[in-house]
């Protein structure tokens, strides 16, 4: 993983009235709401005898350990251990490891790591706010990191996807060409085409796009959005589980129909087919080995995997500046 970013890792309807314990970034974390509706995450094991936080309780806006009562504040702080008497003040040493939280766009987003945050909004795509969305969670058997590789790599269509979305047989990937919109942050353009007999042509040779033609967009550590039109655009967090497994958070945004209800309609049906093609790359991604990926392992690549390539050295960038 990657210390010191914000993660996407949960949908805010998967966080309620009770605590909810999940693994994710190889961690059991328990999230909570408050009476405000505000998203708290602590280390779900109890600091005092291990148990699940996340088989608990939610009272007066802490979370409250099932196995002897103590209680956590948003901080991590226990403020109560009801064995010593609420009028005894709790030791400071206990104190579970709290993580920052964000919601916004029907995500939750923590901040992994041990620094405090310097930016308290983590980045999304722009212009969805009138785009309705279906979501669905798909579960990989792979590291995070080669599930975000595929959805950057433009070879790969007409072979996983020769019955669908690759169909043609552009099998030349002229460019791709990539493009760092911040440090954090970049978008590929593809240009595959038939094979004429003529090489494949290097970036520099492939034409600039304009900012609203189809395009790849992703946002470290864990976000990227398929661009097809304004109206319709893919979006997929793929969320750390484990070193071996991770989850898709796959949302179909539109808003091509706009009439309440059918909006509903569209989405339900053009989602299936989403997944389909999600599951024809995760057939192939879930026999690579190693799991994860790194940027000074044995693969031979070509050009085509430049935004591959940039995408591993960014990521070994920020794990060694963490």
């Amino acid at each position: 993983m990657i210390l010191n970013q914000w993660y996407i890792v949960l949908e805010s309807r998967e966080v309620r009235e009770k605590p909810v314990g999940v693994t994710r970034l190889t961690e059991k974390l328990v999230f909570w709401r408050d009476k405000s509706g505000k998203v708290h995450c602590l280390s779900d094991p109890c600091i005092h005898r291990g148990a699940a936080l996340s088989f608990g309780e939610c009272i007066n806006d802490h979370v409250r350990c099932p196995f002897h009562g103590l209680e956590f504040d948003s901080t991590g702080r226990c403020v109560v251990i009801p064995a010593n008497s609420v009028a005894k003040p709790v030791p400071e040493n206990f104190v579970a490891h709290r993580y920052h939280t964000y919601e916004n766009h029907g995500f939750i987003w923590i901040f992994y790591g041990d620094a405090e945050p310097g930016d308290l909004k983590p980045e999304y795509f722009d212009g969805l706010e009138k785009h309705s969305f279906h979501s669905r969670i798909d579960p990989w058997t792979t590291h995070y990191s080669r599930a975000i590789e595929n959805q950057l790599d433009v070879a790969h269509l007409p072979f996983v996807h020769r019955k669908t979305i690759g169909r043609g047989g552009h099998t030349v990937a002229d460019g791709p060409r990539l493009t760092w919109i911040h440090p954090k942050r970049f978008r590929v353009d593809v240009y595959n085409r038939s094979d004429d007999g003529q090489p494949a042509k290097f970036p520099d040779e492939t034409p600039i796009k304009s900012p609203n033609t189809q395009h790849l967009d992703f946002i470290f550590p864990n976000l990227w959005q398929n661009y097809l039109t304004d109206k319709l655009r893919i979006v997929v967090a793929f969320v750390p589980v484990d070193g071996e497994n991770s989850l898709l958070y796959l949302r179909l945004y539109q808003k091509m129909v706009t009439v309440p209800g059918l909006d509903k309609i569209f989405n339900l049906i053009f989602t299936p087919f989403n997944i389909r093609i999600l599951h024809e790359d995760r057939r192939v991604v879930q026999t690579q080995v190693p799991k994860a990926s790194k940027l000074d392992g044995d693969e031979m690549l070509f050009p085509a995997d430049m935004p591959i390539v940039q995408y591993r050295r960014k990521r070994q960038e920020l794990q060694k500046a963490k």
